[in-house]
């Protein structure tokens, strides 16, 4: 008899590996995790599925590719590092701010095509800082950019709008564009109101939405 077959089997949940294996299995089904450690696990790997992406997209997306050469050509480079993944509210699926920096919300993305149209769209706020000066207590000034950003970012797209429920066969493009352009400056704490975000947008419309720099036309 081998020696070896006569000693006590080893109790596997006092194998480290067994235990590590343990809590995998409980991250991909949920069950043996407290409701924190589930949130817990959750943000871990939207976190990092948005630093993925995020790589992917600094590399290889023609859009942020194209901006991020703009910007850098208008003495504003972005390094990777001021692009941030982190949880958000459940109001936006990004954000971007005046000092450089520009949040991609990880929690918000279906796939990586919207995170893609969504860092565009905080792209063109950073170049329109960068290289128009906006003032963003300046309502007309907020509204040009959301326009802009809106308009070129892929954020208007055709299918992107049928996913939000609207559906239209005439002007498509440019009623999303105002409709959400209206939302992000009625969200401006400068905004008294939502008849002010609609006049702040309308009176810049005609040349805000026909200025498509850097790009050459819409993307």
């Amino acid at each position: 008899m081998d020696p070896a077959s006569s000693e006590p089997p080893v109790d596997p949940s006092e194998s480290r590996s067994f235990q590590r294996w343990l809590h995998k299995a409980a991250q991909v089904s949920g069950i043996g995790l407290t409701a924190d450690e589930r949130d817990r696990d959750r943000v871990e790997v939207q976190h990092r599925r948005c630093e993925q992406w995020k790589t992917e997209l600094l590399n290889y997306s023609p859009s942020v590719v194209f901006m991020l050469k703009h910007l850098k050509l208008s003495g504003c480079p972005v390094p990777s590092s001021n692009i941030v993944c982190a949880p958000c509210d459940l109001t936006r699926s990004g954000g971007f701010h005046p000092a450089g920096a520009i949040v991609l919300c990880q929690g918000h993305f279906g796939d990586k095509k919207h995170m893609e149209d969504t860092l565009t769209h905080e792209l063109v706020h950073m170049y329109d800082h960068c290289k128009f000066n906006v003032d963003w207590k300046n309502l007309r000034h907020h509204a040009c950019s959301e326009i802009r950003a809106n308009s070129l970012s892929g954020d208007c797209r055709y299918m992107r709008e049928l996913g939000r429920g609207f559906v239209s066969f005439s002007k498509q493009h440019q009623a999303c564009v105002r409709r959400r352009a209206i939302l992000s400056v009625r969200a401006n704490p400068m905004c008294p109101d939502e008849a002010a975000a609609e006049r702040a947008v309308n009176e810049v419309w005609e040349s805000c939405f026909g200025d498509t720099r850097p790009f050459d036309e819409i993307y």
